[in-house]
């Protein structure tokens, strides 16, 4: 017998395609291969490699230099002809622009729509990381200093995005640039989900992406710092002393349940609610998380989408793999479930950065497309590293436990859900 499912209130926003290019991953579907067979996608370069990518000596003797890389291949590669761009202007334009809007193309087929078809008004969230192939590959070199100034600003600046996604796919809707650092994808999800609402557009792609042109040397430590020294990220676990960055892209594709339905789309998962606060002045310093931001940001999206947290089996969390973060966010956690249910250790927590590391603007979405694909394939993939939990997080009082394991997770009462 099929379980009971919720009744639709015309505010559910269904998922109807996604796609992305990961560390150790071409796309979506291996991601859910490496994922479920608990694989990092981290790699060790040796020294004579590096140093033939161009690191120089002083930074290969430095004791502080982490060996660790964790970015996505082909970034480098781009069908200029296919968009009907330039191959000059190509040659100017930031990697990020380029693979995200090859990327746009395949959610969009993913979603089954003819990217060169679309009817209706589609509408784009996206945002990049600061563009490293400006400051380290185009400034002072002979390639751009003959250019345009204005097609060199266009090619690499977050602003034209979005808006030349839309251009080159002939997309209709709002087109908005998305900008505030590592919750820029998931905060692009929300504010597609709220244009599809307000009706200000029939479909929605949202995401972000982030390549760093750099990133394939290893990155210098600095203790204290939120980079890892041994280029693991160990979530939640005492030996946890951060992350790393790496490179990425993810885009879903959204509409309106109803009009999914009426449409006979495949459906990969729905949204039921979501919430965007902020943390004002109330924690320690610029950088570092607050419990009272994210508490009010739990409590509010489980109060939209209308659900008892108790029928919540999973969490992706942020992990980063800090000794301020980790703990922030259990506690946040804890404190906005403790609102509805006083239940302890029913609901699976993880995070996708045990695996490819910090992907700064893509970190959110690719957490999404994870959670989505095991909700589809009813199974929860472990979190790496995780073997004795921090001292500082008290599990025990927590709604919440560490998946560290592959683990079935069966329908019961009525349908998976996560958060």
């Amino acid at each position: 017998m099929n379980p009971p499912r919720r009744e639709p209130t015309g505010t559910e926003i269904a998922i109807v395609g996604m796609a992305g290019r990961f560390p150790g991953a071409r796309d979506v579907q291996e991601l859910w291969k490496n994922l479920r067979a608990g694989r990092e996608a981290v790699r060790f370069p040796e020294a004579a490699e590096l140093a033939a990518r161009g690191l120089d000596a002083a930074r290969l003797a430095d004791p502080h230099w982490v060996r660790a890389v964790s970015q996505m291949e082909g970034y480098d590669c781009f069908d200029e002809l296919f968009f009907g761009i330039n191959p000059r202007e190509a040659e100017l334009m930031d990697p990020q622009h380029r693979v995200l809007l090859e990327c746009a193309w395949e959610a969009l087929e993913s979603a089954g729509y003819d990217p060169q078809g679309l009817g209706g008004r589609v509408g784009v969230y996206a945002g990049a990381t600061l563009s490293t192939y400006l400051l380290f590959h185009l400034i002072g070199n002979p390639l751009a200093a003959g250019a345009d100034p204005l097609q060199v600003v266009l090619g690499n600046a977050s602003d034209a995005l979005a808006t030349r996604l839309s251009y080159k796919l002939n997309l209709r809707g709002p087109s908005h640039a998305v900008q505030c650092a590592c919750s820029t994808s998931l905060v692009a999800v929300h504010l597609a989900a709220q244009a599809l609402l307000n009706e200000e557009c029939d479909l929605a792609l949202a995401g972000g992406v982030s390549i760093q042109a750099d990133a394939g040397l290893g990155y210098r430590y600095v203790p204290g710092s939120v980079v890892s020294p041994d280029g693991h990220c160990r979530a939640f676990d005492a030996a946890a002393q951060g992350s790393l960055f790496g490179s990425g892209v993810g885009l879903v594709v959204l509409k309106r349940l109803e009009d999914a339905l009426a449409d006979r789309d495949t459906i990969r998962a729905v949204i039921l609610g979501s919430a965007v606060t902020n943390d004002g002045s109330l924690k320690v310093g610029f950088t570092a998380p607050g419990v009272e931001g994210q508490a009010a940001a739990i409590s509010e999206a489980l109060a939209v989408a209308g659900v008892d947290p108790e029928t919540v089996g999973y969490l992706e969390a942020h992990g980063t793999g800090t000794a301020l973060g980790d703990p922030i966010e259990i506690q946040a956690v804890t404190r906005a479930f403790r609102e509805y249910t006083a239940r302890k250790g029913f609901c699976a927590i993880g995070s996708v950065k045990s695996n490819l590391g910090h992907l700064d603007v893509a970190a959110g979405v690719t957490g999404l497309i994870k959670t989505v694909l095991a909700l589809e394939h009813g199974e929860i993939p472990p979190t790496l590293h995780f073997e004795k939990p921090s001292p500082r997080i008290d599990f025990a009082a927590s709604p919440v436990y560490v998946n560290a394991a592959l683990s079935p997770w069966p329908q019961t009462a009525g349908p998976r859900r996560a958060g």
